[in-house]
């Protein structure tokens, strides 16, 4: 029984300091990590820092699915249903093959629609007259409302918003803005003369169908490429800015407003 004593009070010895050298241990750890951290203040890696931190194009901070509106549009042209973009983007297709490459025309297509579908219509319900006696009922087509006034109010809207945008800019307030619109639209008219409105349209609409979904997939390895692209452009406008812009004499009226 001595002995069984003596052993059992080694054992709770020997437990109790492995405890106490654990305790020091996680102490001394402890200690030496607030001294690093005296020495070398950790910065800040909540998310939140590291997002701001990221240069996006054209300073967005929102997703690209935001940015497209977050709707059935914005799903449509970053891929979320591929049935429903591919299906658009193969009507598109098909519309620009038929007027661009076949050189159809639009009455005459409608035309031949129209045939098709009365044709169908007319062998349908003369065979089941024949077969079921009696004629099958054609469905009514009706046309709804409420897209067609939705579509008018968004269309408007976006119309008033690009009138008042071009005013802004014929007001001579941004000339950086100013001198961009005039570029854009001269690079528009040679690009225009070079294909129709339906090919330009039709590669406009691709590359909504294209462009959007590669950059939110690859948008990491995309966004510090046009960064370092955006520095080079900046540097080159300062440049041109100190020797062709700020020559330019400036009228009375805003000198005025500047006194």
């Amino acid at each position: 029984m001595a002995e069984h004593a003596e052993h059992t009070d080694h054992h709770e010895e020997s437990l109790m300091e492995k405890i106490a050298e654990k305790i020091h241990r996680a102490d001394s750890s402890s200690s030496s990590d607030s001294e690093s951290e005296k020495e070398h203040p950790k910065a800040d890696v909540s998310p939140s820092s590291v997002k701001a931190k990221i240069w996006r194009i054209f300073g967005r901070e929102r997703p690209v699915h935001k940015v497209f509106g977050g709707g059935k549009p914005a799903d449509v042209f970053l891929w979320r249903n591929k049935k429903i973009s591919a299906g658009v983007l193969g009507g598109a297709t098909a519309v620009w093959v038929l007027f661009e490459l076949l050189d159809y025309h639009l009455l005459t297509l409608v035309c031949h629609v129209l045939i098709i579908a009365l044709a169908i219509s007319f062998l349908l319900s003369n065979a089941s007259s024949f077969i079921n006696k009696s004629s099958p009922r054609i469905p009514e087509v009706h046309i709804p409302e409420d897209p067609f006034l939705q579509v008018a109010a968004a269309l408007r809207i976006e119309i008033n918003r690009g009138l008042a945008l071009l005013r802004e800019i014929a007001s001579g307030r941004d000339l950086k803005m100013f001198l961009a619109v005039i570029a854009g639209l001269w690079v528009l008219s040679i690009v225009g003369s070079w294909c129709n409105f339906l090919t330009l349209f039709y590669i406009t609409f691709v590359l909504l169908h294209t462009v959007p979904v590669i950059y939110e997939k690859y948008e990491d390895k995309i966004d510090p490429i046009a960064e370092k692209a955006m520095i080079e452009i900046k540097k080159q406008y300062a440049v041109f800015d100190a020797k062709v812009l700020s020559k330019i004499p400036r009228g009375p009226l805003k000198d005025k407003k500047r006194a």
